[in-house]
C-alpha cells in the first residue's frame, strides 16, 4: 500500500483548488490543513474543500507537525518569503511560479533548497501532458534530428477588454513582466524541456495595448455578467506588457520566435509551438491536447491522436486512459505531483536527475523574464544568465 502523505496549501484563488484536486486523484495524499489571509476565509475555504485544518495564518500550517508537504499557491510577490519560510519549516515544497519576483530571489531560494536535502517542485505542468512527454522522447531519440528552429505563442483573450482587471496588472503583485512572466515562462520551459535545449539569448519587443485600464471600486464576482457603469469604475495607468513577441537563440545555435497576448479574442489558452528537426516537424496545440502534427518532407504527414500503445515507453505512464480517452489540462499537474510525491514516499530526498520541475527551472525562467525585459527596455539582444 503507498505511504500515506500529509499536505498543506497556502492560498486558495484559482490554482489553490486545482492542486487540492490533482493531489487528492493520487490517493496517498491527504490534504490535512489550508492558509488564508485570515481565519473567517480559511474557514470558508477549507469548508468547501472538505480540508480538516484551516489556519489564518500561513506560519501556523508550517507548524503543524503533521503536515510534510507544502503547496505554495499564494499570488506571485509572496512566493519568495513563503517558499524561504517553508523551507525553513524543513518541509517539501511544491511553489507555483513565478518562483520568486527576481534572479536574486530565486537565486537564492535554489541555494537554500539545495542546502536543505527537501524535494523542492515548481508547477510547470504542461510538461506532463502524455503527448509532449512523447515529443521529448522522439527528440532524445534522434527521430526529429537536429534541431533547426523553433516558433509558437500562448494566446488568451481574458484582458482583451480596458474594464478587465485583475491582481496579475499590478506590478507590486505580480512583477514588472505580465505575458510573458505569467503565461511566456511556460511556453520557454515547456520548449527547453521538449528539446533539452536552452534559451541563450533574446530580442525582445513588448507592447501595453491598454496604458489604461478601469478598475472596479469595488470587488464584484468574475463571470457573472454583470455590468457596471461608469461610476463603478477608477481609472487605473498600466505599464505591464499585454502583448510580445520575442527572439531567441538556442544553445546549439538554432534560432526562434514567439509571441504572448492576453488580448487576442477567442483564444482562451492556446499554448501552441511547432519544433522544426532537419527528419520532421512537430507540432502542439494545448486546447487540442490530445493530438500531435508530425511534419514529413518525403512522406505523408502524421496526425498521432493520444493512445498509450503508440507513445514512447517513458511518455506511457503519463498517459492514465485508452486511446480515444481524452487526457487535458487537470491531469498535468496529477502527473507532476505523482512523480514528485513518489519521491516524497522513497523517503532518500533529493534524486539526482529528477522527473519534475524544480527549482533551478523556476529560477531559469525568472533569468528568461529578466533578459526580456532588458531587451526591451534598450532595444537589443540580451544573453540570459541561468
Amino acid at each position: 500500500m503507498p505511504t500515506k502523505i500529509n499536505a498543506g496549501v497556502i492560498g486558495t484563488g484559482f490554482i489553490g483548488p486545482a492542486h487540492v484536486e490533482a493531489a487528492r486523484r493520487l490517493g496517498n495524499v491527504e490534504i490535512l490543513g489550508l492558509a488564508e489571509a485570515n481565519e473567517d476565509l480559511a474557514k470558508a475555504k477549507a469548508e468547501a474543500l472538505s480540508i480538516p485544518r484551516a489556519y489564518g495564518d500561513y506560519h501556523k500550517l508550517l507548524a503543524d507537525p503533521d503536515i510534510q508537504v507544502i503547496h505554495n499557491c499564494t499570488p506571485n510577490h509572496l512566493h519568495f518569503q513563503v517558499n524561504k519560510d517553508i523551507l525553513a519549516a524543513g518541509k517539501h515544497v511544491i511553489s507555483e511560479k513565478p518562483l520568486a519576483m527576481n534572479t536574486q530571489e530565486s537565486g537564492e531560494l535554489v541555494r537554500l533548497a539545495e542546502e536543505s536535502g527537501l524535494i523542492h517542485a515548481v508547477d510547470f505542468n504542461y510538461r506532463y501532458y502524455p503527448l509532449v512527454q512523447h515529443a521529448r522522447e522522439m527528440i532524445r531519440q534522434g527521430e526529429v534530428g537536429d534541431v533547426y528552429a523553433i516558433h509558437g505563442s500562448y494566446l488568451q483573450d481574458w484582458l482583451l477588454l480596458a474594464t478587465d482587471w485583475n491582481w496579475r496588472l499590478v506590478p507590486e503583485l505580480s512583477g514588472d513582466s505580465r505575458a510573458v512572466a505569467d503565461v511566456g515562462s511556460h511556453w520557454c520551459d515547456l520548449l527547453q524541456f521538449i528539446t533539452g535545449l536552452q534559451i541563450t539569448k533574446v530580442f525582445a519587443d513588448l507592447r501595453t495595448v491598454h496604458k489604461e485600464r478601469m478598475k472596479p471600486k469595488k470587488e464584484v464576482e468574475t463571470y457573472t455578467g454583470k455590468i457596471l457603469s461608469a461610476d463603478d469604475y477608477e481609472a487605473q495607468p498600466i505599464n505591464t506588457e499585454d502583448y510580445a513577441s520575442v527572439l531567441f537563440e538556442l544553445s546549439n545555435g538554432a534560432h526562434g520566435v514567439f509571441t504572448v497576448s492576453q488580448v487576442s479574442a477567442g483564444r482562451k489558452n492556446r499554448l501552441y509551438f511547432e519544433i522544426d528537426g532537419s527528419n520532421c516537424a512537430l507540432s502542439w496545440d494545448q486546447e487540442s491536447p490530445n493530438e500531435m502534427w508530425i511534419g514529413r518532407r518525403e512522406k505523408s504527414n502524421e496526425i498521432l491522436v493520444k493512445d498509450p500503445s503508440l507513445l514512447h515507453e517513458a511518455a506511457r505512464e503519463y498517459a492514465h486512459y485508452p486511446g480515444g480517452h481524452p487526457e487535458a489540462y487537470p491531469d498535468g499537474p496529477k502527473n507532476l505531483f505523482r512523480n514528485v510525491y513518489r519521491a516524497i514516499a522513497a523517503g532518500k530526498g533529493m534524486p539526482a536527475d529528477p522527473d519534475w520541475s524544480t527549482f533551478v527551472d523556476g529560477h531559469n525562467e525568472v533569468a528568461i523574464c529578466e533578459a526580456v525585459l532588458t531587451s526591451h527596455r534598450e532595444q537589443r539582444w540580451v544573453d540570459v544568465s541561468h
